[in-house]
């Protein structure tokens, strides 16, 4: 069986990953970096992909990210 993975992973406007350096404001550091800032946040599972639909807050993702780590979990075999 192979390890799952969930995470809560920045987005672009575009939806793309964001993984450059930003303010809490969630505007880049580097004017220059072509960033044009973090505006949600989604929930991505190694085994299923993009998991719901984008956050804006990070604080809201998180509970997602918890609840679909519970769907992994529930799928588990149970030793007898």
């Amino acid at each position: 069986m192979s390890r799952i993975t969930i995470r809560v992973e920045p987005r672009h406007a575009d939806n793309g990953p964001c993984d450059h350096a930003v303010k809490p404001s969630g505007r880049p550091r580097d004017a220059a970096s072509g960033c044009t800032g973090r505006t949600a946040y989604a929930v991505v599972c190694s085994e299923h992909g993009t998991v719901g639909d984008p956050h804006h807050v990070k604080q809201l993702a998180e509970p997602a990210a918890r609840e679909h780590r519970i769907v992994h979990l529930a799928a588990l075999p149970r030793p007898a």
